[in-house]
C-alpha cells in the first residue's frame, strides 16, 4: 500500500529532470494540497539526456500502473507503488518516473 502523491511530491525523470505534476482538479485533496490523478498533466523540465551527442529530453510521464483499489473524482489516482514512463517528444520512452516524496498521511492501494 502506497502513499498518494499530490501536487507538492516529488517526482524525476531518469536524468535528473524535474517533474511537475498539475492536477485538473482541486476537487480531491489532503490537507488542502490536490492529490495527482493518472489524468493530470506531469511536464519535465531540466532533462539533460542526449542520443548521439543531440539533445533529447523527456517531457512528459504517461502512468501505467495507478492506484488499484481506489478513484478520486472518478479518476485513477497515484500512489508511490504507480509506475510512470517518462517520454520525449517525439513519445520514445526514455526510462520510469522516479518517485522521491509523497503525502505521508494517508496510503491506499
Amino acid at each position: 500500500m502506497g502513499q498518494y502523491l499530490d501536487a507538492s511530491s516529488t517526482l524525476m525523470c531518469p536524468h535528473g529532470g524535474l517533474v511537475s505534476p498539475i492536477p485538473a482538479s482541486s476537487k480531491a485533496s489532503m490537507g488542502g494540497t490536490a492529490i495527482v490523478l493518472a489524468s493530470d498533466t506531469f511536464p519535465i523540465g531540466g532533462c539533460a539526456f542526449n542520443v548521439a551527442g543531440g539533445p533529447h529530453p523527456c517531457v512528459q510521464v504517461k502512468w501505467i500502473v495507478t492506484a488499484l483499489r481506489a478513484t478520486a473524482d472518478g479518476a485513477q489516482p497515484l500512489t508511490t507503488d504507480s509506475v510512470g514512463l517518462c517520454a520525449a517528444a517525439d513519445g520514445a520512452v526514455q526510462g520510469p518516473a522516479i518517485i522521491q516524496t509523497a503525502q505521508p498521511k494517508v496510503s491506499g492501494l
